[in-house]
């Protein structure tokens, strides 16, 4: 005997729910659990990666698919995929309390990753370890936000771990090359960006070696293509400025 499924039910499994209600009716799609957030923050940007399929639906666990004209009469549009984008952006996940939980957890390992990746102790310029990061993560109590994306949060945390221990953001090592004439100029305006001057070198042009934060790199670089009018450069000589081994937290 064969089964008889209904052509407007489609099952799935291992679902992330995003949900919205709209024009007094309910409407879901099924995501790809973890995908939801890395598409809100811009981290994914394939659908396709994020989207189990490209329906719309009244009720994800039973299946149960939007009809055309409930989406035309709540989104002005039968486009599914154009609907789904509007979900995606704006509806709700549902997740169990326990997902939430286990969820918030990755968030925090996560962003003490980040943090350990991108920072080191100013005095030994070692860096610490991921571990280390989330036991000073939970002394200030550190409360993960499921709606921010771990690379914002982790920019906050290295913010509130400066109150309570020696870290900052490891320095770039640069080399500019800049025209003779306009670099003596332009050297006093790096000035409040360049942390340390390693070297400095006059010749048919300007030399300079130095660590700067991160933070301004795009500043300086558009500074230099600016003054110099594409006539200096600037090079990464290395991402980070660390010494080897580990920080331990006495």
């Amino acid at each position: 005997m064969s089964i008889f499924t209904p052509t407007n039910q489609i099952r799935l499994t291992n679902v992330a729910v995003v949900r919205m209600k709209r024009a007094g009716k309910r409407f879901e799609i099924a995501c790809y659990r973890n995908k939801v957030v890395s598409w809100r923050s811009g981290v994914e940007k394939d659908l396709d990666e994020v989207l189990q399929t490209h329906s719309v639906f009244v009720n994800v666990s039973k299946g149960q698919v939007a009809r055309k004209e409930d989406l035309l009469s709540a989104f002005g549009t039968d486009d599914q995929t154009e609907v789904c984008k509007q979900i995606l952006s704006k509806g709700e996940v549902q997740v169990s309390d326990k997902e939430r939980q286990m969820q918030l957890e990755q968030m925090f390992r996560d962003i003490a990753t980040i943090v350990a990746d991108k920072c080191v102790n100013p005095e030994t310029k070692r860096p610490y370890t991921a571990i280390l990061i989330e036991r000073a993560m939970k002394d200030i109590h550190y409360s993960v936000k499921a709606n921010k994306s771990t690379k914002q949060q982790a920019l906050e945390v290295i913010k509130q771990l400066k109150e309570k221990m020696q870290i900052e953001r490891a320095h770039m090592r640069l080399r500019f090359l800049l025209p003779v004439n306009e670099g003596k100029k332009l050297k006093e305006k790096l000035k409040p960006l360049i942390k340390v001057v390693e070297s400095e070198d006059y010749g048919q042009q300007l030399e300079i070696v130095c660590l700067v934060d991160p933070g301004c790199f795009r500043e300086i670089d558009e500074l230099i293509k600016k003054e110099t009018k594409g006539r200096g450069s600037l090079e990464v000589l290395s991402l980070k400025d660390v010494e080897e081994g580990e920080e331990k937290l006495e």
